[in-house]
This record gives C-alpha cells, structure tokens and sequence, in this order.
C-alpha cells in the first residue's frame, strides 16, 4: 500500500508557485482557491486557465488537488456556482472544500460524483453530524479544530467516514472560524474571505483587582497586550498519535503565506511522516526545531486542542508578530523546491525501417509496471543523399525540454534505444512530431492511471 493511501499530507497553495512548491516537497494533495467562492480573497489564488495547468499537471504526478468553495454565499452567487467550477470537475478536480450548507446541496445536485469534504467551519463535533452530512454526499470531514485528540478517534471510527485534521499553522480564536468579530469591528467579514484579523491587533484590559466600593480602586493596565491571539500550531511530535487515530489527512494551513513557507513546512512533515510510516520514528533535533520554528511561525507555537482544552498557555499575549526566517533557510528552500521542476524519468526507444511505418515508444520507470505507449508516424524511407544517424536521432528524441519528464540517467542504450536501418531517411520535423505525439500521450496515460 502507498503511503498516501495510509495518510495524505495536504498542502496550501495561494499561488502557481506555492502550488509547484508543495509538490516538489512532497505533498500528496494541494488545496487551493479560485478568484471566486474560497476563503482567502486575499490570497493571488488561480485564475481558471492557472487552476486547470495545475490539475493537470498533478495528475500527471499522482497528485490530487481540493478547490476551496468554503465562504458563507449569498442567494445571487449561487447561481453562478455551477458554471464556475463546471471546467474544472471536467479536468478532474479531486474534491471542494464547503462550509456553506445551500452551496454543499447545489453542487451535489449539480456534480454528484465530486467529492465533498466539510470545512471546518460547518463546526462537526461528532459522528450525528458527520452522518448527517454523509447523507448529502459528504466523503470527508474537517472537525472542529476545538476537539481533541480522544474525539477525533471515536469520530474516525464511528462515522466510518475520512477524517483531516490540521497540523500546522495559525490558529483562530473563534470556533473553528465561525468569527463575526471582523464584520463587526473591521466591516470586513471573515465568513467571506476577508477577515480583518481583529485578534491580533493589541487591548489594554481593565481589571477589578483592589475593587473597594462602586466604582472606586479600579485598574487599568496601561501596556498593550494581546489577549485574542492563539498560538500558532505545530503538531510535528504529534504525527505518531495522529496516524494511530486514523487521521486521513494531514492538512497545513497557509494560503497567504509565501511559497517559501509553504515548500519548507511541507518538507518537514514530508520527512517526519516518512519515518513515522517506515517505524523509523524519532523526534526533530534541535537544530531542525530551530529551522521550522523560523519559517513564519509566530512567536510561539503549541499543539491546539490536541491536549489542551483551553487556557493562558494558548496565547501570545506578549506578541503575534512573526518570528521571521533566515535568508540561507529560504535560500536553500528556493534552490531545492521553487527553482527546480519536478520531471518524471522515462525510458524511450525508437524503431526506423525502411518500408516500415516509423515508431517511438515511452513509457514512466517511476512505477516498474508501467506499460510501453507507442506512437507510429509515417513509413521510413530510403535515403537517396544525405540517411539519418543514429546520433541525429538520439539528439532529437531526447529534447524532452519543458515537459514533465526526462530520460532516466545519462542518455545510453539503456534509456533511449534506437533500431534503425543504415542508409534511411526520416525528416527531423517528424521525428519532432512524433516525439511531442509520444510525451502527450504519456501524460494522458499516467492522467487517466491515476
């Protein structure tokens, strides 16, 4: 069994580039938002022709990809739901993210074989509720980040239904983001994707300590605090106990925050959760704590709810400011994980005879099994001046330039084989053709195998 069939590390993207940033540090899943219906209006987010390269190119990864549909909606957008995400449930989307119930109905309606996961702000606490939603079509569920680690257990095995949970990144002072705060004092509604964050501005509290007669002895604290701002959350020592419940998903958040922060966490728990998997387990070092720690982590971090119902040790009442991060850190992010595109290794043989039609055929090494895709173009000729060489082919055939794959290994008989006859002829242009013809349909075939 694959890995990410036993538990699946869930990404954050707000941009293209955060997007090829989690893939290549291993994300299993990607959730993002478009320009329309997500909970980060704030975020770049994708455009539609961004969101469907995306999908496409995760799939050809064997990756999968969850669009956030997760704003409260009002009664006229509704009805432009369905046209919006239409493009995309053709490409394969893998799942929505909904927390709006109106929203989570229409697109059953309209899309009943999409996969529907419960935002966390639909607030599910328990297996009624997760039944509930089960009945309109609802696959997997994001509780309450309130409940327990005791709780999720008993929600994953009673409701029988996949359960993700959070492992990384900030934390909202109100019920799993169910905040009217925003609206209120920032006129900007975080049930919309615009949140103000209003718990991370400083109070002065006033207190009753020496209270000695109406309204005599009252105190006021003069220095600024910040009494509404959670810690962030960094669940890493958790990960054993988390697989052990069942958790499904590992999910990071952080969709406003740069690519950098995205492909390093992601490499974190990628590494972390490898050896929970393997039963090599074994807690970071301090010198790995002290890299995670400064990749735009506030400047204290906790575990959430997991073990903790509440209480002071929650907050960071003396700063929510970022810690910031050490440039060679996200230098070193950069070089590995944002400047490289991820390819897959391919094998590719090519058979020119004379008479014959002429044939190219690839296939992924990325899976042993992988079957040969053969691509045939026009009958191969009898030079009359100038044959084709063994080289003009092989320089052809291996110009794999900007796609998704390249030749495994140094270029040999191994990985790029060539049967020809001496003195034939075949145009370069076709041998280009067909070497485009036999990538695309690769992609198709790793596509659709998925």
């Amino acid at each position: 069994m694959k890995k990410e069939e036993i538990v699946e590390l869930l990404a954050p993207a707000g941009s293209p580039e955060g997007y090829h940033g989690a893939v290549n540090a291993g994300a299993d899943a990607v959730y993002l938002g478009g320009r329309e219906f997500g909970a980060r209006a704030y975020a770049d987010n994708f455009s539609e022709e961004e969101l469907l390269h995306c999908l496409r190119h995760a799939h050809i990864f064997h990756k999968k990809i969850y669009l956030t549909v997760n704003t409260l909606v009002k009664e006229e957008e509704l009805e432009r739901l369905p046209q919006f995400l239409k493009p995309f449930v053709e490409e394969g989307l893998d799942g929505v993210i909904v927390q709006d119930f109106g929203v989570l109905r229409r697109i059953h309606e309209e899309f009943p074989e999409l996969p529907l996961h419960a935002s966390t702000q639909m607030n599910i606490t328990g297996v009624y509720g997760a039944r509930q939603l089960k009945r309109f079509g609802v696959s997997r569920i994001v509780p309450a980040r309130e409940l327990s680690l005791d709780e999720i257990r008993r929600l994953v095995q009673d409701s029988g239904m996949e359960v993700e949970c959070f492992i990384h990144g900030a934390m909202c002072y109100s019920y799993s983001g169910q905040c009217l705060f925003s609206s209120i004092l920032g006129g900007r509604s975080g049930n919309r994707g615009r949140c103000a964050q209003p718990c991370r501005l400083p109070y002065q509290i006033e207190n009753k300590e020496g209270f000695s007669g109406k309204g005599k002895g009252r105190k006021k604290e003069q220095s600024d605090t910040f009494p509404l701002s959670l810690k962030d959350m960094c669940a890493l020592e958790l990960i054993p106990e988390l697989v052990a419940a069942g958790v499904k998903s590992f999910k990071i958040e952080g969709r406003m925050k740069k690519p950098e922060y995205t492909a390093g966490v992601t490499a974190f728990y990628r590494h972390f959760l490898d050896l929970c998997l393997e039963g090599k387990w074994g807690l970071p070092s301090r010198v790995e704590w002290d890299k995670i720690r400064h990749l735009y982590i506030r400047s204290e971090v906790g575990t959430g709810y997991y073990h903790c119902r509440n209480g002071r040790n929650m907050i960071t009442l003396d700063s929510p400011a970022y810690s910031g991060a050490q440039e060679k850190l996200l230098e070193e992010i950069r070089a590995n994980y944002l400047e490289k595109k991820a390819r897959i290794p391919v094998e590719m043989r090519g058979v020119f005879r004379i008479g014959e039609a002429a044939q190219v055929w690839i296939r992924s090494v990325a899976d042993q099994e992988d079957e040969w895709i053969r691509i045939e173009g026009d009958p191969v000729e009898k030079a009359s001046k100038s044959p084709i060489t063994k080289e003009n082919l092989i320089s052809q055939l291996s110009k794999l330039g900007d796609s998704n794959f390249e030749l495994r290994g140094d270029i040999n008989s191994d990985t790029l084989e060539i049967v020809m006859d001496e003195g034939c002829f075949y145009p370069l242009k076709k041998i280009n053709d067909l070497r485009r013809v036999a990538v695309n349909a690769l992609e198709e075939a790793l596509i659709h195998d998925r």
